[in-house]
């Protein structure tokens, strides 16, 4: 008669750093290239940052440049543009998101509503068309639609809403909307695809419980769609605070004029102009730094006020 004894289970030793290495080998084969690039693309040139304390010259070394310290980020104070740059860029970029951003939302849920399943896909592919096309192509078209022959002035004579051509592109009031309403149109369809992946996580169990307590549509939007995206919504915001300083160059280059350059220069476009145009590097660098330390403390903030809100991280 076999005696029954009280198995005990081996347990495996613990596995060197490695053997676990070589375990994940065709994983790390996918992962390291991408690091590999990042650290020569993203920190070794962070080194470049010391040009903002120097003065530096493309006809001499980093090293051999001479310490300023913090003469060009004086000097950028001081600057007769700095409130120009400042306040268009803070202005184009507040209401961007102030009205870009619950745009999107409001998008996600019409689209999200829509049962039958190729409308569905036909609505989300023509809401994103419009991020794929570059600043140069969709610039081209809004001169052409927006100039004195154009097609908006034409259709606005040929209703009689106007007596006159409107000046859309050289009335420097008129630039901040030309901006915030042709960057939200090219964006805001791009910007609900985080939204909508949200929305199909969501229990159908809730809506028909809802519907079951006669919960009408709009109910079920306020009090099942938005606060179960909430997460979602918080991280886009806290990351869209954080870009508030950084408005969009490419869109500023093709639309601006010689007209309406009071209106429409922002910090990138004149850290552009500053470093590649006229090579004024460590002017230019200094200006970057500075919108960086800036961005990072206003992702920062908002992260923490959001955090304060909800009582739970974004991150």
């Amino acid at each position: 008669m076999e005696s029954k004894g009280v198995m005990l289970k081996a347990t495996p030793q613990k596995r060197s750093f490695l053997q676990k290495l070589k375990s994940q080998s065709f994983y790390q084969a996918m992962v390291w290239p991408g690091i590999i690039l990042m650290i020569i693309f993203n920190f070794i040139p962070l080194y470049g940052i010391v040009i903002a304390f120097k003065d530096y010259s493309v006809l001499d070394s980093i090293a051999n440049a001479e310490w300023v310290g913090t003469q060009y980020f004086q000097e950028f104070f001081s600057d007769s543009m700095f409130w120009t740059v400042m306040s268009n860029t803070l202005g184009i970029s507040f209401f961007k998101l102030l009205i870009g951003f619950p745009a999107a939302i409001g998008l996600a849920v019409l689209i999200n509503e829509i049962v039958h399943v190729r409308l569905k896909k036909v609505v989300q592919t023509v809401s994103y068309l419009p991020h794929f096309l570059s600043w140069v192509i969709l610039g081209g078209m809004f001169i052409t639609w927006l100039s004195d022959t154009g097609l908006v002035n034409n259709l606005l004579l040929g209703v009689g809403v106007i007596d006159e051509p409107i000046r859309f592109l050289t009335d420097p009031e008129k630039y901040w909307a030309i901006a915030v309403i042709s960057d939200i149109w090219k964006e805001v369809g791009w910007n609900t695809i985080l939204y909508i992946a949200a929305m199909t996580g969501i229990n159908p169990a809730l809506y028909e419980a809802a519907r079951m307590d006669g919960a009408t549509k709009f109910q079920q939007i306020t009090r099942i769609t938005i606060p179960s995206i909430r997460h979602i919504i918080a991280l886009t915001f806290v990351l869209s605070v954080g870009g508030l300083l950084g408005s969009n160059l490419d869109q500023t280059l093709v639309l601006q004029n010689p007209v309406n350059y009071q209106s429409s220069e922002v910090i990138n476009s004149f850290v552009y102009k500053m470093g590649i145009q006229q090579g004024d590097f460590s002017y230019a660098t200094a200006v970057g730094l500075f919108v960086s330390v800036v961005s990072l403390i206003l992702v920062v903030g908002s992260h923490l006020l959001t955090k304060k809100i909800s009582d739970e991280s974004v991150f």
